[in-house]
């Protein structure tokens, strides 16, 4: 940083326990370029103690989505329920120092407070019953409870920190009651467990979602008592569906991967997801490399981003018009062979690269061009039924019959060949090129809106354009 000598230290810590969507992502994405345009480093932790909800499906599509994207990790993924006997030894370090204490309210006696605490209409707390000071008399430990343990928050003055989104963030520290840290079977909490990770892995920023803000000064508490420098926070502004409500999986959000498998490019997705939140004047359009240099904390926004997926595919549409098209060969080819083309069958000539330069700018998608790289290669064509009906005619009939014997006489494979070819037919057939152009276009590609025709039927081959034209 420009400011400081400490090595900034940035993490991503997603629990797996719904597939990761692109809301979440890209509160791995801000922490991942603030790392890199720093030249410091990005850690991953997976927080993994919800033992019911978690699961090893979760986390693979949090892995496979970081790496598709290149969300590259210097240290990790650390897993907590790996740590746990670190965290019992923490606290076991804060209750000797008398900052943590036992309590045996059950959760009746709690719940039956609460109640009591809304009728009044006071804020529903706990009461620091068990909460040890001089002079204080404590109930007597009922038996066989298994207590929780709790945090001694301090009960008077000011919690407060700058946020980089949301400004000067202030809590009364008489608003919190003493938190659980620990469960009665000894397992720590998720707000302690952060705040040790945080510790031990050195973090200096903690950019996450603003759904955590009310963890954040139960956290800087918990940073004091251990002695931890306590990081900078970024408490991102929520990112919405197109219907203006949080994005999650039950309102409809997809798994990262699934825009990897729709044929999204990476650097696309990076490019959109960080205009959801962050700005760089009015640039709509960057490289990775851009986004880098570019990022930094002080232009975060803070009001929430709504997810556009027209948008998006917009953008995608772009990076591949602006891709190589040698490049953008290598990445379609999965798609086209998933489409039904064999590897065989693409490696037997250096046709791809000069079709997916021909059509790349009428993708949205990988998907879209491998449909159209496929009709090259396949003998199957679906023809649109409004273009057949309307170009197909029988006016149609003698000029194709005219274009086919041309083509099939024609010896100098060229494009400028086929052109001439298609202008002498359209001179002795006495008609104007769409006459021509349309009904081939329908009979060789399936509909009437493709690129040159010229340039098309030289890469579709003599062969395949004869065939395709006898089929009426």
């Amino acid at each position: 940083m420009s400011n400081t000598t400490t090595r900034v230290r940035t993490r991503f810590a997603p629990s797996p326990t719904g597939f990761i969507h692109l809301g979440n992502i890209r509160s791995a994405l801000y922490p991942w370029a603030f790392a890199r345009h720093e030249q410091g480093d990005f850690i991953l932790r997976i927080e993994d103690t919800d033992l019911e909800r978690s699961s090893q499906e979760a986390v693979d599509v949090i892995l496979e989505g970081m790496k598709w994207l290149a969300l590259d990790i210097d240290e990790g993924p650390f897993y907590q329920m790996q740590r746990m006997d670190r965290y019992k030894a923490v606290l076991a370090e804060l209750q000797a120092k008398g900052l943590v204490y036992p309590c045996y309210m059950s959760q009746e006696e709690l719940d039956a407070l609460r109640e009591r605490q809304m009728a009044n209409k006071e804020n529903p707390r706990y009461d620091g019953t068990w909460r040890p000071e001089p002079g204080k008399v404590l109930p007597p430990v009922p038996t066989g409870v298994q207590p929780v343990l709790r945090f001694k928050t301090p009960q008077t003055g000011v919690v407060a920190w700058d946020d980089k989104c949301k400004g000067r963030v202030e809590f009364q520290n008489s608003e919190l009651d003493d938190l659980v840290i620990a469960r009665p079977d000894g397992t720590p909490t998720y707000n302690f467990c952060v705040c040790v990770d945080d510790m031990d892995m050195g973090i200096t920023h903690v950019i996450r979602g603003d759904d955590h803000v009310n963890n954040t000064p139960r956290q800087i508490h918990i940073f004091e008592a251990l002695g931890a420098s306590i990081p900078v926070f970024a408490h991102l502004p929520t990112v919405l569906n197109e219907q203006g409500e949080k994005m999650s999986k039950r309102r409809g959000a997809k798994a990262v991967t699934q825009y990897r498998d729709d044929g999204f490019l990476a650097d696309a997705v990076v490019n959109y997801l960080a205009r959801l939140g962050w700005s760089h004047g009015d640039d709509e359009l960057f490289s990775r490399e851009q986004f880098i240099e570019w990022f930094d904390l002080d232009h975060l926004g803070s009001s929430a981003g709504r997810f556009d997926e027209a948008k998006m595919r917009w953008v995608n549409a772009q990076h591949i018009k602006a891709l190589a098209d040698a490049e953008l060969a290598r990445l379609v080819t999965p798609f086209v062979i998933q489409a039904g083309v064999s590897e065989a069958q693409l490696n037997a000539d250096d046709r791809l690269v000069r079709i997916v330069a021909l059509f790349k700018d009428r993708c949205e998608t990988l998907v879209d061009l491998a449909n159209w790289v496929r009709l090259f290669y396949t003998d199957a064509v679906v023809r649109n039924a409004d273009d057949e009906a309307k170009h197909l005619t029988a006016e149609a009939q003698p000029v194709l019959d005219a274009f086919a014997a041309a083509i099939d006489g024609l010896g100098d494979w060229s494009k400028d060949a086929i052109a001439a070819t298609i202008k002498a037919v359209l001179k002795e057939q006495g008609v104007k090129m769409p006459q021509l152009a349309m009904p081939v276009r329908v009979l060789t590609l399936g509909t009437a809106h493709t690129p040159s025709v010229d340039a098309v039927l030289e890469l579709l081959g003599k062969e395949k354009i004869l065939a395709r034209l006898q089929k009426r």
